[in-house]
This record gives structure tokens, sequence and C-alpha cells, in this order.
């Protein structure tokens, strides 16, 4: 995610309000996080997730702009290893294609989104404490490492001319999302399942509180996408970068609405119902699985791209309930499993090969896996990460955050309303 120098004022004033606007929309997609986490889980835990999504986009951006940004992009060379520290947001380079704080701003909410797939893996079980103080370990040092050896032209991103792979994911469909679904998962192997999640019987089911909020979140997040992914052209000056985002716009569109599609024959196949969390699950799959490359294919190419990450995220669920790692919210498969489909896919459309792809993910993965469950671990250790049987039972609304979202729906708690 490099621009081109762009000296010409015209030029530099239009990558600056793109990059912004871009990374507004972006940002709105943490809206949507809160709003399908939040429907996702029971009524009693929604205050906390409200929470818990409000608070990591706050931590996200302070300990980006602290020490991420530096980190990331601060490289000591081409092609290397280990990042260090530069000058910051704080100076703008003469030639630059936009200020240096345009190019913060909108890597920082791609930060946060890599945050907010966490929050919903470890819902209805988890000290917020602990997740706040993980949130600051991902961004400040997880994250910004893996994104120097890609996005910031370490080893794994930069060119082979420069010492490099070539690993290519144009917007984070492993850099962000898969990165994000391997943390998660390491918290969620140490956290456990809910109670009563899984039984003797088998699985139980444990429906989410607000079905309307699934839906709403899952159309801001469709709607941001948008800017997640045309932003990532990263320059807005000419023809041809308008007509490589208005690609990327149809491409990112057509890979959702195929996932959804995907997920509803299957749904209906399968068990003979129009399940709306397996749809919703299939559109972000998509969505996930063409953040790779949405530059590069075919209209047509878009779809099939959509409904493979789609097909793949709906066994992945049934998968992982089957071994009893317990996701509420659906964010390993979406993002883990969809994401990694969509960097193998990329050869299709572009020059790279597929043991690049590999070695890619297989580094990223590796990397965030370890050292976020070296990371909760400790904390398991030292302050623990679950929150009490008699919480749960309650509520992490009550236990967390003395609040409850729907206090005139629960019987025996609230006062009396006029």
């Amino acid at each position: 995610m490099e621009p081109s120098a762009v000296t010409e004022p015209t030029g530099y004033l239009f990558n600056t309000l793109f990059l912004l606007f871009s990374g507004a929309l972006v940002m709105w997609m943490a809206a949507g996080f809160a709003m399908l986490e939040a429907g996702l889980v029971r009524s009693k835990n929604t205050t906390e997730i409200l929470c818990k999504n409000i608070l990591l986009f706050a931590l996200a951006c302070i300990t980006y702009q602290l020490t991420g940004f530096d980190i990331m992009y601060q490289g000591n060379e081409l092609g290397g290893w280990l990042p260090s520290f530069g000058s910051g947001i704080e100076e703008t380079a003469a030639g630059a294609s936009q200020p240096k704080q345009v190019d913060f701003f909108f890597q920082v909410v791609f930060v946060a989104t890599a945050m907010s797939i966490v929050s919903g893996a470890v819902a209805e079980r988890m000290k917020l404490s602990s997740f706040l103080i993980f949130t600051v370990f991902l961004t400040a040092i997880i994250y910004p490492v893996e994104g120097y050896w890609t996005w910031g032209q370490g080893f794994l991103g930069a060119s082979k001319e420069d010492g490099g792979l070539g690993f290519s994911d144009f917007a984070g469909s492993a850099i962000v999302h898969m990165a994000g679904a391997m943390a998660a998962l390491s918290g969620v192997i140490l956290l456990g399942p809910r109670k009563g999640r899984y039984t003797s019987k088998g699985v139980k089911p444990v429906p989410g509180a607000n079905m309307p909020l699934v839906a709403i979140g899952t159309f801001i997040l469709w709607f941001g996408w948008l800017g997640f992914n045309g932003g990532s052209q990263l320059s807005f000056t000419g023809i041809a970068d308008a007509d490589a985002v208005a690609g990327v716009f149809v491409n990112t569109n057509a890979a959702a609405a195929a996932g959804a599609i995907t997920a509803y024959i299957l749904s209906s196949l399968l068990y003979g119902k129009a399940d709306l969390t397996l749809i919703v699950n299939g559109a972000l799959a998509g969505l996930v699985t063409i953040t790779a490359a949405p530059d590069s294919p075919t209209p047509n190419q878009a779809i099939l791209f959509g409904a493979i990450g789609s097909t793949c995220t709906f066994f992945a669920i049934k998968f992982f309930d089957q071994i009893r790692i317990d996701d509420p919210v659906g964010a390993i498969s979406v993002h883990g499993v969809a994401g990694l489909v969509g960097v193998l896919l990329v050869p299709v459309t572009k020059d790279v090969s597929i043991l690049t792809q590999l070695i890619g993910v297989l580094v990223i993965g590796s990397w965030v896996f370890i050292t976020s469950f070296a990371f909760w671990f400790a904390l398991k250790k030292v302050v623990g990460i679950r929150i009490s049987e008699q919480d749960e039972y309650l509520g992490a609304d009550i236990s967390e955050c003395g609040l409850e979202a729907y206090p005139e729906f629960i019987s025996g708690r609230a006062s009396n309303v006029l």
C-alpha cells in the first residue's frame, strides 16, 4: 500500500480528500461491527459488547499513533525483517502524494478493524479489562510488525528486486482479517466455550437477541467495505485511478452479493430454512475473500470468488462447533477462513506464485497466533481473562458495566417505568 509520488497541487488535494473519505467509510465499519455483535449476543451481554467496540477503537487510535504507525512504515530497509522507529506522523516528505497524517488516518481504521474481529469471537465470557489490555498489545506491536513485513515493504511485501518475496494482499484479507481471526482463535482456545454451549447431546444453539441489529450491522459493513477496498487504491489523480476504483467497488459489491446468495442456497438445501445468521456471514465472507485482490478480477470472477469464500466459511462454522471452538458471531470462520481463501485466490488474476502466497499466510498466521497466545496465556495467569460463572449467568452487562441494554424487558431488575 505505497502510493506513487504526486507533486502537482490538484493531485495532492484529490489524493488527500479521497483517502480521508475512504478512511471515514472504514471508520463507519466500527458501527457495523458493534451492531452485528450486539445483535448476535444475548441481551444480557449487549452493553458490554458495545463498550468493547467503542473502547477498542479508541485504544487502537492512540496506541497506533504512539507506536504502531512508526513500526509499520518506518522500517530500516526494503525487504527487512526488523522494523525501526522513524518520524511518526509529524512530517510529510516533499513530493509525497498526500500528508503523512492522511496515511496514518487511513491505516489506523484498518488496525481497529482487525481488533474488532477479536471482540465478537470472545463475546459473553471475557473480562472487559483483559480484552482492553490485549487490544493495546495487538494494535501497538503484533499488527504493526506483520504490517511492516507486508505493506511496510518488509521481507514479505517488498518486490523480489528489493529483496522481498512479493506477497500480494491488496486490502488485507490476510494482513487485517486473517490476522484478527488468528488473534481471536488463540484467545478462544484459552478462554473456553460459554457455559452450556456444548453438552453430551451435542451443540446447544444460543440465539442472538436482536436480528434487526444484525441486518443493520451487515449493511453498514457492506457499505464501509467500499472504502476499505476502494481506498486501498491509495490514489485518485487520473482516469486510470478512477477506473480502478470503480472496478474495485463493483467487484467488492458483487462478491458480497454472491456470498449472501450462496449461503442462502446452502442453508435452504441442508437445513430447509433461510438462516439469517448464515446469510449474513456469507455476505461478509464474500467481502473478506475479495479484499485480497478486488482490483484484478472481472466482475464475474468476483462473483465466483465470493461464492467460494462463502461456501468455505459456511462449512467452517459447523467445523469449529464440532471441535468445540465457541465463536458467538462466526468471526474466526468469516475472517480467518475466507481471508485465507482470498489470499490463495490472488494468483488466479495476478502474476504472483501460490508458494509466495502460502508463505505469506503461514508467516502472518504463525506470528499473530503465537504472540497472541503467549500474551493471552500471561493475562490468564496474572489477572484472569474470564468472568465468573455467576457473572456469566447474570450477564456481562451487570458484572462488567453495571448497566443493562434492555432493562424494561428484564423481569425483577428494572425500576418501574411510567
